[in-house]
């Protein structure tokens, strides 16, 4: 079953999330709904394509997209930094010391999200238009 409205569905609502955590200071959790945006973004078009996308690592997504598609640097280097936050915003011990929510800071959150929003739209730009 092709799932590619599902997923980029999804991950448009994992924006609007990492949005609404970004304006109310849980910068953590606006890092990790932005990588998840990402991911998703991703995953939509390999469903589309009729493939099954496995992994978390945005860029190898992408990467691995890069053979069907052109996909620029810009989007790779976002992909990269995306990827740091998928485990660490999330679990204090993937961090030298403190809690994700002490380490995470506006600007960094602000970055993860532009590159999700640009992610997104590079996906959103190779399926079918949403109803």
């Amino acid at each position: 079953m092709e799932r590619s409205r599902d997923f980029i569905l999804q991950a448009r609502r994992d924006l609007e999330h990492a949005r609404f955590a970004l304006e109310r200071g849980f910068y953590e959790w606006a890092a990790f709904s932005a990588q998840q945006a990402a991911e998703k973004a991703v995953k939509a078009v390999f469903q589309h394509l009729g493939g099954v996308a496995w992994g978390h690592s945005v860029q190898g997504l992408l990467e691995g997209l890069s053979q069907r598609y052109p996909v620029n640097e810009a989007l790779l280097d976002g992909a990269s930094e995306l990827d740091k936050a998928y485990i660490p915003a999330r679990y204090p011990d993937a961090l030298p010391a403190g809690a994700p929510f002490e380490r995470y800071r506006r600007p960094e959150a602000e970055r993860l999200l532009r590159h999700a929003e640009e992610i997104y739209a590079f996906c959103q730009g190779l399926l079918p238009p949403l109803d």
